[in-house]
């Protein structure tokens, strides 16, 4: 993706230069679910990176916000089609047409690029009639990861350019050195082979009836690790119904124990279960998530709802971790604290504050846990 987001800051740049206009102060906009990898290319590049913040109960870029921060400097709008966190698609069909109709008041051309890194090897197969990608006219890159649900081991991605015209010839070099004239547009030259090759057997190997059955295959075992979460009546699912094979559940009451507690818990079991707070806006949700696989069967799911549930029953004996003033949740708390004069004042508290408290003091466990010399 930092190819692609290159490509439009180089892009936007020549159109700028050659209106005799300002080109020093690029920007794009994403939502504050976006992946690190967008931040990095931000820092890296010099791009000023404008994020829609999350709300509660909605976790992913707004279509309508992302389209009221663009201005004549966006160099492109990035859209995710399977976020890190929830494993949601964003409605990239509605951005194209609300981008579409202010490019046209405007007489901008403002472009959009989709982060498919998980989604591109979902949607294909499991929804082919969802519209997110060339076919929508502001659409001009797209990226995949054959890591993710390419089914290869980690190293393969790939940007997808909707004509030529969208590539700045400036950012191909010609190498001939090799025997023959090789365009190249990379961050890193040399580099092994092994996984496009992997990537090449698994399309030869499976091909679109094999993806289609195997994207198939994980979502059905998703449901079904959903639905064991649900019947505990302990987890509200936060993740939906149609996006990335995964499952991301916070805890319905967190005024005693916390789904750190429930990660930390799970590994006495062999599992990994990261447990995480939500980006800006909406810090004082914390979930855990499970992403589904192909290698991850119907026995593992079974496996693991037990699990859980041996942890959950394990973690009501225990003694809660959360100090008394923090642990009780109601609509509103008090809090006793003294003033400068010596005087006890009453301070009320709400629940998303008290929630947020809580969520700092396990964060600050977490961290000095992983602190120390390797």
């Amino acid at each position: 993706m930092m190819l692609a987001g290159l490509a439009f800051k180089r892009k936007w740049q020549q159109k700028r230069k050659a209106e005799g206009k300002p080109y020093d102060k690029p920007n794009m906009v994403t939502g504050a679910n976006v992946q690190v990898c967008w931040e990095k290319f931000a820092r890296y590049f010099e791009v000023d990176l404008k994020e829609v913040k999350l709300s509660e109960g909605y976790y992913v870029m707004d279509p309508v916000k992302a389209v009221e921060m663009v201005d004549e400097n966006t160099i492109c709008v990035a859209a995710i089609l399977g976020s890190t966190l929830t494993g949601e698609f964003e409605d990239v069909k509605l951005l194209n047409d609300l981008l579409t109709q202010k490019n046209k008041e405007k007489g901008w051309d403002t472009p959009i690029h989709v982060d498919a890194a998980s989604g591109g090897f979902i949607a294909p197969f499991l929804y082919p009639d969802l519209v997110w990608d060339f076919r929508l006219p502001l659409v001009k890159s797209i990226n995949v990861s054959g890591h993710k649900y390419g089914l290869v081991y980690a190293g393969v991605g790939w940007v997808v350019w909707r004509s030529k015209e969208d590539l700045p010839d400036e950012l191909v070099f010609h190498i001939n050195y090799l025997g023959s004239d090789q365009p190249t547009f990379t961050l890193n030259f040399s580099k092994g082979s092994s996984q496009i090759i992997a990537q090449y057997y698994q399309f030869i190997r499976l091909g679109f009836e094999g993806f289609k059955n195997v994207m198939e295959n994980c979502m059905e075992n998703t449901r079904f690790l959903r639905e064991g979460l649900e019947k505990t009546g302990r987890f509200e699912i936060v993740s939906k119904d149609i996006g990335v094979p995964l499952v991301a559940f916070s805890l319905k009451d967190s005024s005693k124990h916390t789904v750190f507690e429930i990660s930390e818990s799970l590994r006495k079991f062999g599992w990994i279960v990261p447990a995480y707070t939500m980006p800006a806006n909406a810090e004082h949700i914390a979930v855990l998530r499970v992403v589904v696989r192909e290698d991850f069967s119907r026995g593992l799911a079974e496996r693991l709802i037990s699990d859980i549930i041996k942890v959950v029953k394990e973690t009501d004996t225990l003694p809660s971790r959360i100090s008394t003033k923090t642990a009780h949740v109601t609509a509103t708390v008090d809090e006793v604290v003294c003033s400068s004069e010596g005087t006890v004042k009453p301070v009320k508290k709400s629940v998303e504050e008290i929630e947020q408290e809580i969520t700092r003091r396990w964060k600050g466990i977490v961290d000095r846990k992983k602190r120390g010399v390797c």
